[in-house]
């Protein structure tokens, strides 16, 4: 089943991350900026996703953002990862772009 907006897209993709579903997430990378496979960091667990701001990528639009803070355990030890994603619909289907370029990553990028 294809994600109906660009925030539900982002959020099974973290649930992707969750079990490590290199298949999903890369289905769901668009074509121009997928990476060739994702490298799972097995010391690191993601606990809790936070939407922060949703732009766009609705129904009605082509484009979209989310703004999202993604809570992790590594080696026993919280952290965060913040992202502004950019999303795009093409041929009914939504895919991740990557980050927007004005917000820096906050935790290690591992094919993200």
């Amino acid at each position: 089943m294809k994600a109906p907006t660009a925030e539900r897209l982002m959020r099974s993709r973290f649930s992707a991350f969750c079990v490590d579903d290199e298949g999903y997430l890369l289905r769901t990378w668009h074509p121009s900026t997928r990476p060739p496979h994702i490298d799972f960091d097995e010391s690191l667990r993601w606990q809790r996703l936070e939407v922060l701001r949703t732009a766009g990528g609705s129904y009605l639009d082509a484009e979209g953002t989310v703004l999202f803070r993604a809570h992790y355990v590594q080696r026993n030890r919280p952290g965060l990862m913040e992202e502004h994603s950019r999303f795009v619909l093409e041929d009914g289907a939504w895919s991740y772009l990557g980050p927007l370029p004005s917000l820096p990553r906050t935790a290690p990028a591992r094919g993200r």
